[in-house]
C-alpha cells in the first residue's frame, strides 16, 4: 500500500505542538511561584522581598532577609477550556465528533526556597520550582482529535542564587538555572486518509510523542531603596534553549500499511527556546497599615516563530509557523495589616497572550486575561507565617479556524471560552 507522504507527515507531526500549548498563564509560563504573591496578583514581585521566594522574582531581594529562611508553597491550578463548534467539518473519511468537553485539567504546582545570611553583605539562596507547564485533555472522540487529544508539559528549575549589599541604597543579585523539561502528548492519526481511502473509512489510531531535555539559564536582579518606605526592583530571566529528544509511536496501525516508514516508531527532535523576561516593580509602605505595589513584566515570546520537528534521520516531519509576539503583564495591588498576626491582600492584573487569532490552534487556545486576586497572611509567631491566596482569571473568548481538510484532519472552526482558578498556600519559617 502506497501512502500519501504529505498527509502522514502533517497528521503525525502536529502532535509535537503540545510542547508549545498553554492554558495556565500567558503563553505557557507559570507565574505561580509563591502564595505570598498571588493575593496581590504578583504586583511588586521584584520589589517586595518579604520571604525566600524572592530567589525567583529578584535575587537581590535576599538582602532584606536575615538569618535563614525556608518557604514552601503549593498551588492548585484549574484551567477551563471549552470549545464550541461554529462550522467545523469532520476529518476526511472519519465520523465527526463532539466539542471535546472541558480540556482544562487540574494541576498541582509546588515551589520551595531557602535563603541564608553568609555575612552582613552577602546572602545565598536556592529555589526549586516549575517556571513552565500545562496539562490539557479533550475527549478522545471529539471533532478536533486529529489536532490534539492530550497535552502535558512539566519543567523543574533548580536556581542557586547570591545577593550582595553594595550599600544601604543598593543591592544586586544573580543566579543560575538548571532546567529539565518533559513533554507527553497524544493525537489521532487518520489512517483512512493516509491510505487514500483504499482501506475504507473510520480507520484511525493514536500517535504518542514523549520528549525530554535539560539546559542552563540565568537570572539577574537589583533592588533600589529610594527611601525607607519605598523601593524599586528590576529583574531579568534569560532564555533557555532546549532540543527535546523524544520518541513517536503509533497504535492500531492497519496491517496493510504497517510496513510504511512514515508510520514507523522512532526518534524525533524539537529545538525550542523558553523566553526571556524583564520586570520592573515598585513597593511603597503608605503607613503602618497600608502597602502599595505595582509591576510591569515584559516576556520575549517572539522567540517562538516556528516549530520544526524532525526525525533523527534528518527527515522533516513538520514545520509550523507560529509567529508569537512579545507580551506585557501589568499588575497593581495593596495590602492591609490588621495587626501583628493578620494581613489582607488584593490585586489586579492584565496579562497579554502571545498568540494571534490567525495562528491559534487546538493546542494553544490562549488569549488575553484579566486577574482578580485576594489573599492574606497569618503569623502564628515571630518565626513563621502562613500565606494563602486565590485568583480568578477572566480569559477573553478565542476564535479558531484551523483549515486542514486538504490533509485529512478536517476544518476546526469555532470559539473557546476559557478561564483559570488558582488556589495557593505557603508556609515560611525563619531560624
Amino acid at each position: 500500500m502506497i501512502l500519501n507522504r504529505k498527509v502522514v507527515n502533517i497528521l503525525v507531526g502536529t502532535g509535537m505542538l503540545a510542547i508549545s500549548g498553554a492554558v495556565f498563564a500567558s503563553g505557557f509560563a507559570l507565574i505561580e511561584q509563591s502564595a505570598s504573591g498571588i493575593g496581590n496578583a504578583f504586583a511588586g514581585g521584584a520589589a517586595i522581598a518579604d520571604d525566600a521566594s524572592t530567589v525567583f522574582f529578584n535575587p537581590a531581594g535576599m538582602s532584606r532577609l536575615g538569618g535563614k529562611q525556608i518557604a514552601v508553597a503549593l498551588h492548585a491550578i484549574k484551567p477551563s477550556a471549552k470549545f464550541t463548534d461554529t462550522g467545523s467539518t469532520g476529518a476526511l473519511l472519519q465520523t465527526p465528533g463532539g466539542n471535546g468537553g472541558d480540556a482544562g485539567s487540574l494541576a498541582f504546582v509546588p515551589n520551595a526556597y531557602f535563603t541564608m545570611e553568609v555575612n552582613p553583605q552577602t546572602r545565598f539562596g536556592l529555589g526549586i520550582n516549575a517556571p513552565f507547564g500545562l496539562k490539557t485533555e479533550y475527549d478522545s472522540d471529539w471533532i478536533g482529535r486529529f489536532q490534539a487529544i492530550k497535552s502535558e508539559i512539566k519543567t523543574i528549575n533548580v536556581n542557586p542564587s547570591v545577593s550582595y549589599d553594595v550599600n544601604d541604597m543598593f543591592s544586586f543579585g544573580a543566579g543560575l538555572s538548571y532546567q529539565h523539561i518533559k513533554g507527553d502528548l497524544t493525537s489521532s492519526v487518520n489512517y483512512s486518509a493516509a491510505a487514500g481511502g483504499a482501506l475504507g473509512s473510520n480507520l484511525e489510531g493514536v500517535s504518542t510523542i514523549s520528549g525530554t531535555d535539560s539546559a542552563w539559564g540565568y537570572n539577574l536582579g537589583a533592588l533600589f531603596n529610594i527611601e525607607p518606605n519605598t523601593r524599586v526592583g528590576v529583574a531579568y530571566r534569560s532564555k533557555v534553549k532546549y532540543t527535546l529528544n523524544g520518541t513517536i509511536s503509533f497504535a492500531n496501525v492497519p496491517s496493510a500499511i504497517a510496513a510504511s516508514p512514515l508510520l514507523a516508531n522512532g526518534d524525533v527532535t524539537l529545538p525550542i527556546s523558553m523566553p526571556d523576561s524583564f520586570s520592573v516593580s515598585g513597593f511603597h509602605q503608605l503607613d503602618d497599615k497600608w502597602e502599595l505595589m505595582a509591576d510591569a513584566t515584559w516576556t520575549g515570546w517572539s522567540v517562538l516563530q516556528e516549530l520544526k520537528i524532525d526525525r533523527t534521520s534528518g527527515v522533516n516531519v513538520l514545520t509550523v509557523q507560529e509567529h508569537w509576539k512579545n507580551t506585557w503583564r501589568i499588575s497593581a495591588g495593596t495590602s492591609y495589616r490588621y495587626n501583628e498576626q493578620w494581613k489582607a491582600r488584593v490585586g489586579i492584573a492584565f496579562d497579554q497572550a502571545p498568540v494571534s487569532d490567525a495562528y491559534r490552534t487546538a493546542r494553544i487556545p490562549d488569549n488575553d486575561r484579566t486577574w482578580i486576586a485576594l489573599g492574606g497572611q497569618y503569623k502564628p509567631g515571630e518565626e513563621s507565617a502562613i500565606d494563602f491566596g486565590y485568583a480568578h482569571l477572566f480569559v477573553k473568548d478565542s476564535t479558531i479556524a484551523d483549515m486542514q481538510a486538504a490533509v485529512g484532519k478536517g476544518n476546526l472552526v469555532g470559539t473557546y471560552k476559557n478561564s483559570v482558578d488558582i488556589l495557593s498556600v505557603q508556609y515560611t519559617h525563619s531560624f
